[in-house]
């Protein structure tokens, strides 16, 4: 656990040993934000009061969010509804977005015909996204499992194998199924660790991915952090996204 005080904090919570806060990180450091990093797979505890912080974060894994034989699975599972009812921010990458949707009541499961998605993929705004996403954007991708919107949520990005990309709900809870945390280095590690899954159907190799970071890493990195200082403020931040503008 990395714990450091502060009036501005956001949980970090990593459903692998081996998980960095990356680009995320680095963009919540510059609005403000100190980090509490929990690791439930690896034995630490989730905090059951949540008053001490403006946002928490679940990142991706290698699991599904339907492993409720997981350590972390089941942990986080069991937590989520603190989390809902706290006051909050929250942000789901990947599992982490897979995970809420299934607290929220949503199915989660692998795509009809066995499609992955690993690589440098197209996303697309809805309407209801246009404020925060680009008409078209190049996102990274590590999954073989989508979620549905749950049950008073509204699709904010939809693609062209997994139609549901982000999602929000009331504005707090917020889920993506891409990965803005890669970067240079945490992909080079994923690729190291887990080449051997990017021979899925779907699945882009690793020179291929290389090339997507480098024509497309910028500017995917640039959309995080005008999102983020949009809708993951610390407390007494103003946010310029309204729906007025919608």
């Amino acid at each position: 656990m990395n714990c450091i005080s502060g009036l501005a904090k956001v949980l970090l919570v990593f459903n692998s040993a081996h998980g960095r806060p990356g680009r995320v990180g680095r963009v919540l450091a510059d609005l403000g934000y100190e980090f509490d990093i929990r690791r439930p797979g690896e034995g630490e505890d989730l905090p059951s009061d949540l008053s001490p912080y403006q946002g928490v974060i679940v990142f991706g894994g290698p699991m599904s969010a339907n492993d409720d034989h997981e350590p972390n699975v089941a942990r986080i599972m069991e937590w989520l509804p603190r989390v809902v009812d706290a006051d909050v921010w929250y942000l789901g990458i990947c599992l982490g977005a897979q995970m809420m949707a299934r607290n929220l009541g949503a199915v989660v499961r692998p795509h009809d015909g066995a499609q992955t998605e690993i690589g440098y993929y197209p996303a697309y705004a809805t309407d209801a996204g246009r404020d925060l996403f680009p008409a078209n954007m190049m996102v990274y991708h590590w999954h073989s499992e989508g979620f549905e919107v749950p049950a008073g949520g509204e699709l904010l990005m939809t693609g062209d194998v997994f139609p549901n990309q982000a999602y929000h709900v009331d504005r707090r809870i917020w889920g993506i199924q891409f990965h803005p945390e890669v970067d240079d280095d945490i992909h080079e590690s994923w690729l190291e660790r887990a080449a051997d899954k990017t021979d899925r159907p779907n699945a882009q190799n690793p020179d291929q991915q290389r090339v997507g970071r480098r024509k497309h890493d910028a500017a995917f990195g640039e959309w995080f952090a005008t999102f983020a200082a949009k809708v993951l403020l610390p407390t007494g931040a103003v946010s310029s996204f309204s729906t007025q503008d919608r």
